[in-house]
């Protein structure tokens, strides 16, 4: 059948664009519409697709920074629609591109990531954490949120059917749209990971650092984890960039052995998971591959108790939760994990992550849309 692809934006290769190469892999001659494209994020064999870039994307990222158009993503969202012909139109979204239409006779499947946490309940904390927007941009913000909540409320009613990337997201597309979704965990890359001999409490075997691998935006909470292991004198890696990396800079860099890394190579990455204590994944996640990727390299995580990381870790065998995003709760858990004389068994994180291999994804994806389009 004749497939297109839809993904909110390419502008880094994070676990959204992972996951929509995955599916770039399954349908090989699928086009690809996007609002946003910078095609040197591509690997290769992905960027010599057929993009249809939105009429926004001659601005962004070129003249502007992309976050900065939201007002205007419904209306490019709706200005594209899949080709003539295409029976199954596979969205992957976390914004408005399931606005976008199609021809008659097209089934339009949403892989939901989340609906926009921005316009739905986390918007209080986006405008209270996310820095740089000042007085003019936060009214201006407050302003366009109830329009931009009914325009996606809008697009999801033009979606046939619901897949959700986790249980925790299945039920905030219930609460946000009232549409039910099955549930398809999306794919881990673990071959790119490999599990070492366990690393004692103490580091005695290790270069004796917690981990943070995030994009630097206000609601991923590196923040919680940079202030956590500053007061207690833990050594922290920071990996990854965005719009909260200078303010972090600021209050953290150099402060009880907080390093920033910035974005690394996918290789440089792994090397850094093999060999620290474990992950620190403060945020509430809609699924978090990072996690899932630390317990591939055999490494434990520490992660706030909610959203997908009551998923994919395993309390007391892959990693420990701290109930509360303050600092006193994250250093006690830190505390209780070093305390604890067996460890953690990279074989049990390994065969953890495995549950969320590439394959796992597939199939469950082809069962889906197999039920819903033949």
């Amino acid at each position: 059948m004749k497939t297109h692809l839809a993904h909110n934006w390419f502008m880094a290769r994070r676990g959204g664009e992972r996951t929509v190469e995955e599916m770039a892999r399954m349908f090989p001659e699928a086009g690809v519409s996007t609002l946003f494209l910078k095609r040197d994020t591509l690997p290769a064999w992905f960027a010599a697709r057929e993009f249809r870039v939105s009429a926004l994307g001659a601005l962004a990222p070129r003249f502007c920074d992309h976050r900065k158009l939201l007002p205007l993503y419904p209306w490019a969202a709706r200005r594209m629609e899949a080709p003539a012909g295409t029976r199954l139109l596979l969205s992957s979204d976390a914004a408005l591109v399931k606005a976008m239409g199609k021809p008659p006779g097209c089934v339009h499947v949403c892989y939901c990531h989340s609906p926009p946490r921005y316009l739905w309940d986390m918007s209080d904390e986006y405008l209270a954490r996310t820095g740089g927007l000042g007085g003019v941009g936060r009214a201006v913000f407050r302003r366009v949120i109830p329009g931009l909540r009914a325009a996606d409320r809008e697009a999801a009613d033009r979606v046939d059917h619901f897949i959700a990337n986790s249980r925790f997201v299945a039920e905030r597309i219930r609460r946000c749209y009232g549409r039910e979704a099955e549930v398809v965990h999306p794919p881990v890359e673990v071959e790119r990971f490999v599990a070492r001999p366990a690393v004692s409490a103490a580091g005695a075997k290790d270069a004796g650092y917690y981990l943070v691998v995030s994009e630097l935006v206000a609601y991923k909470r590196v923040d919680l984890a940079a202030a956590a292991c500053a007061r207690s004198g833990r050594r922290l890696v920071v990996v990854g960039d965005g719009p909260e990396a200078g303010r972090l800079r600021r209050e953290f860099a150099g402060a009880g052995g907080v390093e920033f890394r910035g974005r690394l190579a996918d290789a440089e990455v792994a090397e850094l998971l093999a060999g620290c204590r474990a992950l620190i994944h403060p945020q509430l996640e809609d699924f978090g591959i990072t996690a899932v990727e630390a317990q591939a390299a055999g490494r434990p995580v520490v992660a706030y108790r909610g959203g997908g990381a009551l998923e994919t870790v395993v309390e007391g065998v892959t990693g420990e939760f701290f109930d509360a995003q303050e600092e006193d709760a994250l250093a006690a858990t830190l505390a209780r994990m070093e305390a604890r004389a067996e460890g953690y068994a990279p074989d049990a994180c390994r065969r953890q992550a495995e549950r969320f291999a590439p394959a796992v994804f597939r199939a469950g994806l082809r069962e889906r849309l197999a039920k819903w389009v033949g």
